[in-house]
């Protein structure tokens, strides 16, 4: 499935925020890239500009494609609750989201690759699908082949974050998703009212 491939540090310039997690070249140049740098004159964004950024945002963010994100929309506006925040919670419950969380792979294009190499069991079935919605009370593991794989120490032993909506035990390498996270708890810094205007248009 098509991903994108190219320079990270340029579209966390773009947002003018380290989208992808700890980057020295953002913070050395953390303003919109371009030809004339810092320099150039910027005119003011339109409505809905600043709402297509922002849903841009959401979806590299948590690495969606359109056709993908939009579905989740569908799913959102057809739940009970906040249409904004049930989408930011479905971007939330999924599986290569929750292994980012847990701290199994540091960035959540790693945790898509663990899941989509047969790397992560869900209730102790094997799944490879990185978009599989969780559900509150799921049990996320390491596969027992690989528990010993370096990648997924090395991330363990540098992993810092605690979220409350999840338990990890690093002796038997495997995490419970307790709850679907409430938006005060979700840390990502976006505006999704921004995202439903654009939809609801």
């Amino acid at each position: 499935m098509a991903r994108y491939t190219g320079p990270k540090t340029k579209i966390a310039r773009k947002f003018g925020e380290a989208i992808f997690g700890d980057d020295k070249s953002f913070e050395k140049r953390n303003y919109p890239p371009g030809q004339h740098g810092n320099a150039r004159r910027r005119g003011k964004k339109s409505e809905y500009a600043i709402q297509l950024m922002e849903k841009q945002k959401a979806k590299y963010t948590y690495g969606i494609l359109e056709r993908q994100f939009r579905g989740l929309f569908k799913k959102a506006r057809a739940a009970q609750g906040i249409t904004g925040e049930v989408l930011l919670q479905l971007c939330e419950s999924r599986l290569d989201n929750v292994v980012f969380r847990m701290g199994i792979a540091p960035t959540r294009s790693g945790a898509r690759q663990l899941v989509s190499h047969r790397h992560i069991t869900v209730n102790g079935e094997l799944v490879n699908i990185p978009s599989y919605q969780l559900k509150a009370g799921d049990v996320v593991a390491v596969r027992e082949k690989s528990k010993s794989l370096e990648t997924i120490a090395k991330s363990l032993s540098n992993s810092s974050q605690v979220y409350e909506w999840i338990t990890w035990n690093d002796d038997t390498k495997q995490g419970t998703y307790v709850s679907v996270p409430a938006r005060i708890q979700i840390p990502e810094n976006i505006n999704e009212q921004f995202i439903v205007e654009l939809y609801s248009k």
